[in-house]
């Protein structure tokens, strides 16, 4: 009897706690759950525009491309002749004008350097050969520079002309010694040379061009 007696308030306490759990579970599943607002987008910088790069200013754009037909004669020549001649020539150009200067590495025929001076905006071509003169030639010492200048673009013939080894020579008249005794092969060069320089000084004066002669 007092067994019995002892259960039925432990039951009671047993409904009582599942009572409260049911309770407690039927409200937690009525609660609505709460979705939190979404992040506020993060602005992605804008980038600056990258300014436009400014194409560079050459100060002056005229320009001469110097070759030599060294095939374009019967005469077998060394070829330090015609590098002497056009050296000489390309070295007055830059000293007497802003201009920028190009020695064409390879042979160039008068059709080449037509072909190359249409081929240039704003670029001359000069064509340089040496000659041997049949009627007065008797050696080396009596080469003459033949210099043709042709025009960009349309390749006209601006100025052509010769020029001679001696200093003091003027044309086909000799009004100085011409000292063949002491002419070596060396020496012949640096008269090339100035044959050269020679041309390229007639050159600039033909454009218009400032020359500030050095010798």
């Amino acid at each position: 009897m007092n067994l019995r007696a002892r259960k039925i308030p432990l039951l009671f306490f047993c409904l009582a706690v599942l009572a409260v759990c049911a309770v407690a579970v039927q409200a937690q599943s009525g609660r609505r759950k709460i979705t939190p607002p979404p992040a506020a987008p993060v602005p992605t910088p804008t980038p600056e525009p990258t300014p436009a790069p400014k194409p560079e200013e050459k100060e002056n754009e005229l320009g001469f491309i110097i070759g030599s037909d060294s095939f374009g004669t019967y005469e077998v020549m060394p070829l330090t002749y015609y590098d002497a001649v056009m050296r000489g020539c390309a070295d007055r150009l830059r000293s007497g004008s802003s201009a920028h200067v190009t020695i064409a590495q390879e042979n160039m025929s008068r059709g080449d350097a037509i072909k190359k001076a249409k081929a240039q905006t704003t670029t001359y071509v000069i064509l340089m050969k040496l000659v041997l003169d049949p009627m007065y030639a008797k050696s080396y010492n009596d080469l003459e520079v033949e210099y043709v200048l042709f025009a960009p673009q349309t390749a006209k013939v601006v100025t052509s002309g010769r020029t001679y080894l001696n200093v003091n020579r003027r044309g086909p008249v000799v009004v100085g010694p011409t000292r063949r005794d002491q002419t070596s092969a060396l020496y012949r060069e640096q008269l090339l040379k100035q044959a050269g320089e020679d041309a390229a000084t007639r050159i600039l004066k033909t454009l218009n061009l400032s020359v500030r002669i050095l010798r």
